[in-house]
């Protein structure tokens, strides 16, 4: 029995490592990437500040040639704002982000990255040191444009500054007044 899991592990191992080969001779690389996100709130809102947070998921990379590939990712991010009146406290506005980039090299190990960006909400709650309340009547999908650099080495792992513009009005602040997220992120991560 021991024999046969050890063999059975061992040709699982070999077939992993000859999907992963393949992958990359199709040009087509996975993997994870978390880090920081340094987030406020633009428009019309009022007193607020930075709220620091963070961002993981997973990331793919699509080699159309040597000059372009398109990077599709699925983040979990932590977005809002500090708030600096009334006490303060916090508005923690969570999503799940869906970024498309195209990814132009621009030096042996250097990108250019840009693209649009989706995001669906998954929290929104104003937190103080008394309270942890729901935030109503704000907009579910979160529509921006990213852009950034990254620099890669060559074991797969990669560094990511980017900053993402919302384009959507958030909606809790009422019909005549604007908010929408500004985030920049710090990554590190692993293509696979």
């Amino acid at each position: 029995m021991k024999k046969t899991f050890i063999l059975l592990f061992a040709l699982c191992s070999v077939l992993a490592v000859n999907a992963q080969k393949d992958k990359r001779e199709e040009g087509i690389k996975l993997g994870i990437k978390g880090g920081l996100n340094v987030a406020n709130l633009m428009g019309d809102a009022k007193d607020v500040a930075i709220r620091t947070s963070i961002h993981a998921g997973l990331v793919a990379e699509v080699i159309v040639n040597d000059k372009f590939s398109i990077q599709p990712e699925l983040l979990y991010s932590g977005q809002g704002a500090s708030v600096t009146s009334d006490g303060g406290g916090r508005l923690k506005i969570d999503y799940i982000t869906l970024p498309v980039l195209a990814k132009f090299p621009i030096a042996k190990s250097l990108s250019l990255e840009a693209g649009p960006q989706i995001g669906f909400l998954v929290s929104g709650k104003y937190k103080t040191n008394d309270s942890n309340e729901k935030i109503e009547d704000i907009k579910t999908i979160d529509f921006g444009l990213d852009a950034g650099l990254e620099y890669e080495l060559n074991n797969g792992v990669f560094f990511q500054a980017r900053y993402n513009l919302g384009l959507s009005d958030l909606g809790y602040l009422g019909d005549n007044n604007r908010a929408s997220n500004a985030v920049i992120q710090f990554s590190i991560g692993k293509l696979f």
